[in-house]
Order: structure tokens, then sequence, then C-alpha cells
């Protein structure tokens, strides 16, 4: 049985809705837990169970307990994972090209969350859902590099809000189709669902606001360049859209303009896109962690086939 606690709110203490006022007295547990134990009526007064919108008030005494999360029916795999950085609260990864994130309609058991929950044996938060412990964020499957998970609650909800709040710097790099004439430059171009093909996003009025930061890295002309880009929110698919929205789509990237029929020294084997660098605050430590992950062989085989391509 788990244990109940038991609260008394001080005097001063503003009139508050209850899971907004217990949320912020007790921060160690999430949200996400809070709203289990509403659920499950675990929060009372008097011996009656609260709605989490009842209104508390100072001198009002408040017992509650939290629900235990839904075990995950997934099964953990023994894929190894290229570990980054790793701690008690939270690890980062550098995600091979090929896999998925999470589980869904077509996955089996070799996500990115089947990895971790074998890797972490049973350390994983469980903010996320029983689908998705620990995840905090997303990388496509043709995308490699960085991806941070979370192992407790306390870090799910730190590194959410910095997600939330953009306060991450978030860089990836790109190959792109042909070279831009200018060295750096930015798009600031909203992105929303594609009206008509539903998988797709595109730019124009009325999507969410969307920047990307980029600088030109090496030219590779007249048929190709490298790219780094430093995006300021994260939009699904914001940089295959905001390059295709120049003219550069990144090589691969069939879903948003680029076309196999430019002389390549090879053929792109997937969409040419690595989350290179990642730097947020720890949200237990607070101190300042930078994460980088190495290219993977599939793109440095491009950089240097295209390199000797163009002399």
């Amino acid at each position: 049985m788990a244990e109940t606690h038991s609260y008394f709110i001080p005097e001063g203490t503003r009139r508050e809705r209850a899971d907004k006022l217990l949320a912020a007295a007790f921060p160690e547990h999430s949200r996400s837990a809070w709203q289990r134990a509403f659920e499950a009526g675990r929060v009372t007064r008097a011996g009656v169970a609260l709605d989490k919108k009842t209104e508390l008030h100072a001198g009002d005494t408040v017992e509650f307990s939290h629900a235990d999360a839904v075990p995950s029916a997934l099964k953990p795999s023994g894929v190894e994972l290229d570990v980054l950085f790793e701690d008690a609260h939270l690890l980062a990864v550098n995600k091979a090209a090929g896999m998925v994130v999470h589980p869904g309609s077509g996955t089996t058991n070799d996500t990115l969350v089947h990895a971790l929950l074998g890797h972490c044996a049973g350390s994983l938060s469980g903010v996320g859902g029983v689908e998705r412990p620990g995840i905090v964020h997303r990388l496509d499957k043709e995308t490699s590099g960085v991806i941070v998970v979370a192992k407790t609650d306390a870090a799910h909800r730190g590194l959410s809000e910095q997600f939330a709040g953009r306060h991450l710097h978030k860089e990836y790099l790109a190959l792109v189709s042909g070279v831009p004439r200018l060295l750096s430059g930015r798009i600031d171009s909203a992105i929303s669902r594609h009206p008509i093909h539903r998988h797709k996003m595109t730019t124009g009025e009325g999507g969410k606001p969307a920047r990307t930061d980029w600088t030109r890295e090496r030219a590779f002309a007249p048929h190709a360049a490298l790219m780094r880009c430093h995006i300021l929110t994260g939009r699904t698919h914001q940089i295959r859209v905001h390059m295709r929205s120049i003219g550069h789509s990144i090589l691969g990237d069939a879903t948003y303009g680029w076309k196999d029929s430019a002389p390549l020294p090879m053929r792109p084997p997937r969409v040419m896109l690595h989350a290179e660098f990642l730097r947020f605050d720890h949200p237990v430590t607070a101190r300042t962690i930078e994460v980088r992950a190495p290219l993977p062989a599939d793109f440095a085989a491009m950089v240097a086939a295209l390199a000797g391509a163009s002399g």
C-alpha cells in the first residue's frame, strides 16, 4: 500500500485549485502523478475525495497518497545504446538512423524505448506514459543524433519545461541539395500540417511560429552543401520543411522535395540529417550539460564522397 501523507495548508496561502496548490507544494511529484492520485480518489479532505478543481485555502488539511504508475507491457530489448552522458537522473544517447523512438503501429521490439527499458532496468520516469517512458522529445526515424531521456519524474518535468520554454540549444548538421549563395541566414516561417497530405508539414500563415538559423559549413559545388542548423523552436519536421522553403531540400528527403536526379557521387542512404549538439541545464543539479554526437558512418561517408567529387 502507498504511504498516506497529511498536509496542513499554512496561513497566508492564497485560494487555489487543489491540483495546482499541491503540485506547487510538492514539486518532487509530477503533475501527471497528481493527476493519477486525483483520478484514483487518493486526495481527500475530511475523508471526502477531492476533485482536482476543488479550491483549497489556508487552514485546510489534505491527506493524499500516490497511485501506482501503470506498468509497461513492453518488453526490454538487448539492443545496445551509444550513451553520451548518464547519471542517476537522465541519460543522453546517440540514436542510430533507422531507429524509431517509441512504439507505434507497425513497430516491433527494436524501438529506442525498448532499448531504454533494457538499459535502465526499471529506472525510467513513467511520466511519459506506458508507451513513452522517459521520453521528453523525439527525432524522426531516419534522423540520427542526440536525444535526452529522463530517469526520474523530477528530471522529466524539468527537461519538458526546458523544451517547452525553448531554453535549450539544439544544433543539427544537414547535407542539402545545391549550395546556398549566402554563408548564413535565418528562416522565420510558421509551420502547420499540410491541408491535403496529412503526413507532411508545410510553411505559411496559420501555423505555429518556427525559427531556424543556419550557417553554410562547407560547399560541395555545385550539387550539395553541409549546413549547421540551430533551431529555436521544435516543430515537427522543422529543418526539413525550412530547408525546402529556401530551395535546398535535404539529400535523401523525397518527402520534402529532394529528387534523385543530380549527379551525386553516391546515393544518399537516408534523409541526411544529424542532431549533432544539445546544451541544456541539468534539471536537478542545475549545471550546464553539453552533449555532442559524432557523425555516424553513413553521414561521414557521404561527406567524404561529396568532398572527393568536388575536388
